[in-house]
């Protein structure tokens, strides 16, 4: 299908001649994605389908207690601190946003009355702003009412420096202006066509003025409600050990009736993922187990005890390798991996393009993970519009050792390559998962085949994902060589999920390490590509813009993407958990419940 029919089909759908529904089918005939047609219609003017609640419970509570075990417990409960997977799913228990991301790519309002749209006034038509009418009646766990002021607090909480919020992004290029009490609009520089990012979904997380305004800027680590929240969410916060537990009850005065179902709540963190799996598939313990990174053999034979099954659910998410640009071990200014120096042999292209060629995706997804992980080229696989078919990849050791060989990387004595008294040695860092450690190992294998010495450093993955800016081993300090963990796409709109290789978001001393180009890998041409996207109004042409970003990067081998992964969690038979591979995996917890 061409441009010309791409662009007919949504006019036949403005008009009235074709249904959204019938859309929807003719894109994912053709090989898109249900997301993709619900932002094509969006961008394009058409009102988003409403999220249809399968929600049954006639009353709130009488659930009893839902247990949950994420294996990586979270280690703070601040959202806009939050730089991990683990402790933005924490912190969404207690902190909602104006709406959130159904697995279908559609809006479905939280704190909002309504999602704004072309037809309801909502959105302007020259892109320049957006207008978010809030749910009147709700409240904070204290009592304390929810108002446009806390959205303004929360634009001017993350969009200053001195906070060091990792949210900064959506926010710094905003104006938030209330309206009245029920009332704000999201004022733009320029137009532009992702409107919903500013309080949506992961990073729309709202934290109560009336609690953090005293801790604005500098003194944002200091709040104490950064570990003890108080949010709108379904339940109240009874406990929290970093690491270990988050515990909460029923607010009874939640904002959504007949919610939530259950009495208690209680997320456990530690162990590893393989014990989690059995604790919901084999044991029945837990309700829930988030992030099954196990190898799907595994998950096979842990589904057979019928307690429970691997609910997979489609996505943006990428296990990939990093490669840093900058040299981990030389300090300068009293900072690692600084903007002032080059790594003293990754900064070749050769050398990259090599380690391209050493990664073998195809036998990490045979044999690891199956089901659960595709091997893939591209770092920007969903939704499918935006995916390249340019790119392509390629396991070859004899093809490595020549490129390194023409590029004057000869074996010493020592078998390991060197040029100019500088050799091939190098750091590679993951968190501490079987599934990690068998791709650190397949891949150590193929470098020491080609002269490259790889040593492999396994983090525990509460302190590798920590958002502790004290601590040497987390993955945004990227103090070793090459490192590899899954980064995770929260909307089903590339822009977020792409700023992660533009220059001003590098992960330095200044930011707190903050930023979310860790690899520090820098390019006038995506930058200048990413800033015309931003503007760009053409959800066609903005589409290719986000295309040759993604090729870029891997051209210039930023990135080594290893296997695109879906959301993988282990379900109890008999509870209902709607999820989505667009936003938080606790996004839809007030509608959780367990069939009798």
């Amino acid at each position: 299908m061409n441009e010309r029919d791409m662009r007919g089909l949504i006019a036949d759908v403005k008009l009235g001649k074709l249904s959204r529904r019938a859309f929807v089918r003719r894109m994912v005939a053709v090989g898109l994605t249900a997301p993709l047609a619900a932002q094509m219609l969006m961008h394009s003017g058409v009102a988003m389908a409403q999220s249809k609640s399968t929600y049954k419970p006639t009353k709130a509570g009488g659930g009893g207690a839902l247990k949950v075990l994420w294996w990586q417990g979270p280690t703070l409960l601040n959202p806009h601190f939050a730089v991990g997977t683990k402790d933005q799913d924490g912190s969404r228990v207690f902190y909602e946003p104006l709406a959130g991301w159904d697995a279908d790519g559609n809006l479905k309002p939280v704190l909002a009355a309504e999602v704004p749209s072309f037809e309801n006034g909502g959105v302007a038509k020259d892109g320049l702003s957006v207008t978010w009418k809030l749910k009147k009646g709700v409240t904070w766990h204290d009592g304390k009412p929810f108002t446009a002021d806390d959205c303004v607090f929360n634009w001017q909480y993350a969009s200053d420096p001195a906070t060091a919020a990792v949210t900064i992004a959506t926010y710094k290029d905003v104006e938030v202006v209330k309206v009245d009490d029920h009332t704000i609009k999201v004022l733009f520089s320029k137009p532009t066509p992702f409107w919903a990012d500013a309080f949506v979904g992961t990073r729309g997380m709202m934290i109560p003025k009336h609690v953090f305004e005293s801790y604005k800027g500098a003194t944002s680590r200091d709040a104490p409600a950064n570990l003890a929240p108080v949010g709108t969410g379904p339940y109240l916060f009874t406990e929290f050990k970093p690491g270990d537990l988050v515990a909460g009850k029923l607010n009874p005065n939640y904002h959504e009736e007949n919610r939530p179902y259950f009495d208690t709540f209680e997320m456990k963190g530690g162990g590893d993922a393989v014990s989690a799996a059995r604790a919901v598939l084999q044991t029945g313990e837990y309700d829930f187990a988030w992030n099954m990174q196990v190898e799907d053999a595994i998950l096979k034979r842990l589904e057979e005890g019928g307690k429970g099954k691997a609910v997979i659910t489609a996505g943006g998410n990428i296990e990939f390798i990093g490669v840093n640009n900058t040299d981990p071990w030389t300090e300068v200014d009293g900072e690692r991996s600084s903007l002032k120096t080059t790594h003293p042999s990754l900064s070749d292209p050769a050398v990259r393009g090599a380690l391209n060629l050493l990664v073998d995706r195809q036998a990490v997804q045979d044999h690891i993970y199956g089901r659960t992980g595709v091997a893939t080229a591209n770092f920007l696989n969903n939704p499918e519009r935006f995916r390249s078919t340019k790119t392509k990849f390629e396991f070859n050791i004899d093809k490595a050792i020549k490129m390194l060989d023409d590029a004057g990387w000869k074996p010493g004595a020592d078998g390991i390559r060197e040029k100019n008294g500088v050799k091939l040695k190098y750091v590679y860092q993951t968190s501490v998962n079987a599934p990690r450690q068998k791709t650190q190992a397949i891949v150590k294998q193929a470098c020491q085949k080609a002269g490259i010495d790889i040593e492999i450093k396994a983090v525990t993955a509460s302190v590798f994902f920590s958002s502790d800016v004290a601590n040497p081993d987390t993955y945004t300090k990227f103090y070793t060589d090459i490192q590899m963990y899954t980064t995770t796409m929260s909307q089903p709109d590339p822009a977020l999920f792409m700023n992660q290789y533009v220059s001003w978001e590098v992960s330095t001393k200044d930011n707190k390490w903050q930023g979310r180009n860790i690899t520090r890998w820098r390019s006038d041409e995506y930058d200048k590509l990413y800033r015309q996207a931003e503007g760009e109004l053409d959800p066609v042409k903005r589409a290719a813009m986000f295309v040759r970003m993604n090729e870029l990067a891997i051209e210039g081998v930023a990135v080594i993407p290893v296997v695109y992964r879906p959301t993988v969690a282990a379900v109890s038979s008999k509870l209902n958990a709607p999820l989505s591979g667009w936003d938080n995996n606790t996004w839809s917890l007030q509608d959780w419940y367990r069939d009798a």
